[in-house]
């Protein structure tokens, strides 16, 4: 009996089942938002969530995207320089800055179709606290394996440059006949 058939295989092919379907539905919901909007998906989900919290402030941004701060406020720049989202100084405290939606993010909002991290977020939510638990463990181990954790993960489709820069993107093309060979 070859390795493909033991119970390993089924759980390796099972898990990255389940993770290829994810990452198809978040690179189409991004693909969709670009299109429709030209945002990138993080960018539209950063614009949501302000909008359901008016005058919050890139810490608050970061807790209802569930991201760290410093990722938020790359998403949040490319946003001002689009001029979908305006920083205001808060009237009680000079040194906070609050953000707000401008009628150009509001617009791109009303014609934008519905983030699909809602809909992630509320899959997680739903899972019994048990399960939620094994899920970090087990993804943590995984992405400890994979990648380097010197720096905050960037916002899901908010890919980092080489500088370090969050960059929009890119489509992959599918590998040339040489590279399959390879």
């Amino acid at each position: 009996m070859g390795a493909h058939a033991s119970p390993f295989a089924a759980d390796v092919r099972a898990v990255l089942d389940a993770i290829r379907r994810i990452v198809q539905v978040l690179r189409a919901s991004s693909r969709e938002a670009e299109k429709q909007v030209g945002l990138t998906a993080a960018q539209l989900f950063a614009l949501q969530q302000l909008s359901a919290s008016p005058g919050a402030s890139v810490n608050e941004l970061a807790a209802r995207t569930f991201t760290h701060q410093s990722s938020v406020s790359v998403v949040v720049q490319r946003l001002v320089a689009r001029k979908l989202v305006v920083k205001v100084i808060s009237k009680d405290d000079k040194r906070r800055v609050r953000l707000a939606l401008t009628d150009a993010g509001r617009a791109v909002l009303r014609r934008s179709p519905e983030p699909v991290q809602d809909r992630l977020i509320a899959g997680i939510a739903a899972l019994p606290a048990a399960q939620r638990q094994m899920l970090v463990q087990a993804l943590g181990s995984i992405a400890e394996v994979l990648a380097a954790a010197d720096h905050a993960p960037p916002m899901l489709f908010e890919e980092r440059g080489r500088e370090g820069r969050v960059t929009r993107p890119r489509e992959r093309r599918a590998p040339s006949a040489r590279a399959r060979r390879a």
